[in-house]
């Protein structure tokens, strides 16, 4: 599958679907509209506060959500597709300097550069090619997230998913998100615990470029 898709053009959405239509229960919480992520601004090309992946993430994380719905769980997201021009935006960032005003909140322990350096944010991002997702879970009884034992986006030997200086709870919890996820087929990465991408992506060699809205999907 991934051979015969890998050569779709960057700006064609047509692959791609509202990640709300396919999983209609689940939390949005799109911190790149927003100015607090650690930037502090809006980040470039998200255009509405929405979940957008590949039609394949799509139903994998479905299956996801049901498992975690048996459970008394539901998932929240973060980030799902990011277009190439908010990378950008994060590596003009990282060039300056002077511009550290969320570091309180995302990167107290850390210089800024060393966000890049550790692999918190890459110049060519999984994210931009439709199949990654930034996700928690949301107790749905207290409506609050699980206690992950860091936020999302922290920037910190804190966030590793298999750092134990954490308690007990907050170790399960992050493993009981990443056992969720790998039932699925969707991967973690060693510095982030809230990021996973599917394993069989339809297109490993394709940055997509559109932004994120409805607008840019083919309904």
């Amino acid at each position: 599958m991934a051979t015969d898709l890998k050569q779709q053009a960057a700006g064609d959405s047509s692959g791609f679907v509202l990640l709300s239509d396919y999983v209609p229960g689940i939390v949005q919480e799109i911190r790149y509209f927003s100015t607090y992520n650690f930037v502090g601004d809006r980040i470039d090309g998200y255009e509405e506060p929405c979940a957008i992946l590949t039609i394949e993430a799509a139903r994998a994380l479905k299956t996801v959500d049901n498992k975690a719905n048996v459970h008394g769980y539901r998932l929240k997201v973060f980030d799902a597709y990011r277009p190439v021009s908010a990378v950008k935006h994060f590596m003009l960032w990282g060039i300056e300097d002077l511009d550290q005003r969320m570091k309180p909140f995302f990167y107290p322990d850390i210089e800024k550069q060393d966000i890049f350096k550790h692999g918190y944010v890459a110049s060519k991002s999984s994210h931009s090619r439709g199949s990654a997702i930034d996700l928690t879970l949301l107790d749905m009884k207290t409506g609050k997230e699980l206690d992950m034992g860091s936020p999302f986006d922290f920037f910190s030997e804190v966030s590793h998913p298999d750092y134990r200086g954490i308690t007990d709870e907050q170790y399960n919890n992050r493993q009981f998100l990443a056992d969720l996820m790998g039932s699925e087929d969707f991967e973690s990465i060693d510095c982030e615990w809230w990021h996973f991408m599917l394993k069989d992506e339809p297109y490993p060699d394709t940055y997509f470029e559109f932004p994120v809205s409805v607008s840019s999907l083919r309904r």
